[in-house]
């Protein structure tokens, strides 16, 4: 007898594998038993049977099973990995934070699951601009080759805390954080 997935078996069974500290996802190779109808949206709502999923205790447990494999995604957890959808990014950036400045800058972002992450090389930032509105799509890496999306108030904070700088050659307005530059917007496109 073949049984479809559930969000309740998977939570039953991140449950019983979490503890202290981020799971050890990446230990974890269970057989694939399906797609389960949960999404997350764009603006990083989770949706389970089309229903947003409204209690942030089960979405933050959730979250901490997430995989990315190629571009699919995936709820994992020692007995079983599930796909799920997820419409852009499986997190969204809702805050940020800054010390220093110039060089000597980092900015740290914090998720709506509560994931943090300074940018920088192990946290790069990355802008995707629309072909044809040119508006952009920041992202900074979380953890594991999984991304939050910057949104929109943050993105305005941090475009805030850029500056014009050489960088291979050309001028770009962008950020310095954790020793690193990220161009956001080549100078001459701002002009």
């Amino acid at each position: 007898m073949i049984v479809k997935p559930t969000a309740e078996s998977v939570l039953a069974s991140a449950g019983a594998a979490t503890g202290k500290g981020p799971p050890p996802l990446h230990l974890w190779n269970p057989p694939f038993c399906g797609d389960i109808d949960m999404r997350i949206a764009r603006d990083g709502t989770w949706f389970y049977l089309g229903t947003p999923i409204g209690r942030p205790g089960l979405v933050k447990l959730f979250s901490s099973i997430i995989r990315r494999e190629g571009d699919a995604y995936f709820l994992v957890t020692p007995v079983e990995k599930v796909g799920i959808t997820v419409d852009d990014a499986p997190f969204v950036a809702i805050d940020l934070e800054s010390d220093g400045t110039g060089r000597n800058q980092r900015v740290t972002f914090t998720t709506q699951v509560g994931d943090t992450a300074t940018a920088g090389p192990a946290n790069p930032l990355r802008v995707d601009r629309d072909a044809i509105t040119g508006e952009p799509s920041p992202y900074i890496l979380i953890r594991a080759n999984l991304e939050a999306l910057i949104d929109r108030k943050s993105f305005y904070r941090l475009i805030d805390l850029c500056q014009h700088t050489p960088h291979h050659g050309a001028d770009w307005f962008g950020l310095w954080s954790g020793g690193m530059f990220f161009p956001i917007i080549p100078s001459a496109e701002l002009t």
